[in-house]
């Protein structure tokens, strides 16, 4: 029997990473970026290394911890900022009992179904080298056409996965444009793009603008879901 709690839009949970760099308008973490209100709750120790860079499944308990605290303090639903903790999606789904969406790639087999045959799906990563079928399997993501680019090497990187603080948004976005385009150009098949960094929606505009492509991230799906939970009134 499945168990759901529904009611009013209410408050969307996330599962913050332990983190110092700056979060702009449009990144998870900064309330802004939200026409609902939201709860953050850290778990502590989380550093991006940790996750990004070393799958530290350590961290499971300490996020499942996390989340059960956040539904006890009444939250609708629970995100996360970081959307490598795909590879922690059935267990925290499993563990409360309240919608669940631990990273923006979940949207990668809904946009590869909706794309025309002959097209796949282009994720765009903080870290290409350690997203793998670890975080696939976890959002139920393998079989999806997909290619995955990354940012590693670019100031983009130097600040949301080393973890800094002096953030230059114009250069990130150029980062990210630059990244974007030489996907399609060596990809002209990507017919859509999948964000799967939770730092990255503040240039999802200007990532579309330039390839000419729609763009999913965190924020589009936390919309989607959060709108499923309070239906407007017709």
């Amino acid at each position: 029997m499945c168990a759901v709690a529904m009611g009013t839009q209410g408050e969307l949970g996330i599962l913050m990473l332990d983190t110092q760099f700056p979060r702009i308008p449009g990144d998870v973490g900064n309330a802004e970026t939200f026409s609902f209100p939201v709860r953050k709750h850290m778990v502590k120790n989380a550093y991006t290394r940790r996750v990004v860079l070393e799958g530290d499944t350590s961290l499971l308990e300490p996020f499942l911890q996390a989340a059960e605290q956040l539904q006890a303090e009444g939250v609708s639903a629970i995100t996360t900022s970081c959307g490598f903790l795909a590879m922690f999606q059935k267990e925290l789904a499993a563990r409360v009992h309240i919608p669940v969406f631990a990273s923006s790639l979940l949207q990668v087999g809904l946009v590869g179904r909706e794309l025309p045959e002959g097209q796949c799906v282009g994720i765009m990563t903080a870290d290409s080298r350690n997203l793998d079928h670890r975080h696939f399997r976890g959002v139920g993501i393998e079989d999806i056409p997909k290619v995955v680019y990354g940012m590693e090497g670019t100031h983009f990187h130097h600040i949301f996965v080393e973890d800094t603080t002096d953030l230059d948004v114009e250069l990130a976005r150029q980062n990210m444009v630059d990244v974007a385009q030489r996907m399609v150009k060596e990809h002209p098949e990507v017919g859509a793009i999948v964000f799967e960094c939770t730092n990255m929606p503040p240039y999802a505009d200007a990532v579309s603008a330039a390839v000419g492509r729609p763009v999913y991230d965190i924020t589009t799906l936390a919309n989607y879901m959060m709108s499923s939970l309070g239906p407007r009134n017709f």
